[in-house]
């Protein structure tokens, strides 16, 4: 197939392209750097089935010739990036998904959307089905990014009722791996970061709030099977492992043999409290769950960091 991938230098969206190319397929990235890195997608130069277009999705583009998937993977999806650039977080699940959703109804091609776990916000059911609602707040500091994404749902789905297209929507749970940021935000490069360097670990609240936390390689496989399928409303994509972030700031602490203290902040607004999918949509529609293990995936991914602070 020919796919078209937006939000392609970004951390999951790398990985994915890694995928449809190894498995033969042609791809044309799209991203225009505003939380991606072309570093991400360097080891493609001169990749013949690759090509990348700097384009920002908020603004019309348009793609020649036949394309049979289009992938809107677009958006800020750490707290500092989309609280850095709310409005076009904003912007690019509203508009930029319409752009994309767009072009796959022109090119009659199959469309999958990069959701999130957020949309259920501080969730009131645990652990978390698809069948489940949520509990945001639409004018809290998260909301340009959760609202985002539910309006980016809704749309995805009316393209599918209105003019047929055959939609995917995966929503994500916490993922981790190499291509993240040093500086990215979230718990797992946060807490590497300061374990290797050293210094305190930042825990905010007191630590008793759990996340669940599937390797991109995982990710990127349930993306790709969701892609393929016939499943039109939403699936859970993540690990069901849940451990405390207490727990997690121990198992970092492990395997990098850091003599770091911990130090206790404040808990952000709307943080949620528990953080957990119930895959058993995925387990039977996809043939799908996670296989790598927290401490295989946090042993490649601490080798990853290692090397990027050394070379800076």
């Amino acid at each position: 197939m020919r796919i078209v991938v937006s939000g392609a230098a970004g951390f999951i969206g790398s990985h994915f392209c890694d995928r449809l190319l190894a498995e033969g397929h042609t791809v044309v990235g799209l991203d225009n750097y505003l939380t991606g890195a072309a570093q991400n997608l360097a080891h493609l130069v001169g990749e013949p089935r690759f090509s990348l277009i700097e384009q920002d999705i908020t603004e019309p583009f348009s793609i020649a010739g036949a394309v049979d998937a289009v992938v809107n993977m677009a958006s800020p999806a750490s707290p500092k990036d989309y609280l850095d650039h709310p409005i076009e977080t904003l912007a690019v699940g509203s508009a930029g998904t319409r752009h994309m959703l767009d072009l796959a109804w022109e090119k009659r091609a199959r469309f999958l959307l990069t959701s999130t776990s957020e949309c259920y916000g501080d969730p009131e059911i645990h652990p978390q089905v698809e069948s489940y609602w949520g509990h945001v707040n639409p004018v809290g500091p998260r909301s340009c990014y959760d609202e985002s994404k539910r309006f980016a749902e809704a749309l995805t789905m009316a393209y599918h009722r209105k003019h047929g297209v055959a939609t995917n929507i995966a929503r994500i749970f916490n993922t981790y791996g190499p291509r993240m940021k040093l500086d990215d935000g979230r718990v797992v490069p946060a807490f590497l970061s300061e374990a290797l360097a050293g210094v305190p670990i930042t825990v905010f609240g007191d630590g008793s709030q759990t996340r669940s936390f599937c390797y991109v390689s995982d990710m990127v496989d349930g993306l790709y099977r969701l892609m393929l399928s016939d499943e039109r409303y939403p699936v859970n994509l993540g690990n069901p492992r849940e451990m405390t972030i207490l727990e997690f700031a121990e198992h970092i602490m492990r395997l990098t043999g850091s003599q770091s203290p911990t130090e206790f902040q404040p808990l952000p607004e709307d943080d949620p409290r528990q953080r957990c999918p119930d895959i058993t949509k995925a387990r039977a529609v996809l043939g799908w769950e996670p296989r790598v293990t927290l401490e295989e995936g946090l042993r490649l991914t601490v080798e990853y960091f290692r090397r990027e602070g050394t070379s800076r």
